[in-house]
């Protein structure tokens, strides 16, 4: 079991005892065992570069949470979900690869292509995430987005540590994609980024300089969310080459 230590900030709520300077905010969830912190004002352009250091010190992984909708009406349901350690990545990506696959693809032969080989680091993650948040909050997806901080044992775990339904009509259970997640996390350097109650934003350390990994992971963002593509796996693999940011977004 991680340990939580979300529950000292009811006493202590900018976070001194653990290392933290946090601006106003609240707990959400039970008094016990709170699913996370969340600010009380929208995010500055430096919010997530500066709540990052929470990982370092308390365990806890900074992510931003916007949308039209309020987050009480997210219908959040941590409880629900399984553990992304009990899922393999490349069984969740074929199994959704079969599901989902056909041919106006334009990937040539239908047979799921495996995962995409790693490429070489070109930037560190957190410091690539710092700049992706400090984009999206200034004038993208998340601006007016507010930031939170999540026990998670990494940032891929995030969408399932706080119970997020943004993919239910594709996977009930969020656990599985964040298997997936944790999977991109040690091959591309992703952090997870922002959240609204459909769209997943993450930062990418390590995008794909190759023309023939980048469509196998196409393939893959096909798998993981078949909304992801607009276009055909090509023209979606030239998109994604040096590309510091990813979005998915299931309708």
């Amino acid at each position: 079991m991680l340990a939580n230590p979300l529950p000292q900030l009811t006493h202590d709520p900018t976070g001194r005892a653990l290392g933290l300077a946090l601006p106003p905010g609240r707990l959400m969830g039970p008094v016990a065992e709170p699913w996370f912190w969340y600010a009380d004002e929208p995010a500055g352009p430096e919010d997530w570069a500066r709540l990052a250091g929470a990982r370092r010190a308390a365990g806890l992984h900074p992510v931003l949470l916007g949308g039209a909708r309020e987050l009480t009406e997210w219908e959040l349901a941590p409880q629900e979900m399984s553990y992304p350690g009990d899922h393999h990545p490349e069984d969740v990506l074929a199994e959704s690869w079969a599901a989902y696959a056909g041919d106006e693809l334009g990937f040539g032969a239908q047979d799921w292509p495996g995962l995409a080989e790693a490429p070489a680091l070109q930037e560190d993650p957190d410091r690539r995430a710092a700049e992706v948040a400090r984009a999206a909050v200034v004038e993208g997806a998340l601006k007016g987005a507010r930031a939170a901080l999540v026990p998670a044992r990494r940032s891929a775990d995030i969408p399932a540590a706080i119970g997020w339904g943004g993919s239910l009509h594709h996977e009930q259970d969020v656990a599985p994609l964040c298997a997936v997640l944790r999977s991109w996390e040690d091959r591309f350097g992703v952090r997870v980024v922002g959240l609204t109650p459909d769209h997943l934003t993450m930062s990418v350390a390590a995008p794909p300089t190759d023309e023939e990994e980048a469509l196998v992971l196409a393939a893959e963002h096909f798998a993981f969310c078949p909304e992801a593509i607009v276009t055909d796996l090509p023209e979606h693999a030239a998109s994604l080459l040096g590309k510091g940011s990813w979005t998915f977004r299931w309708d």
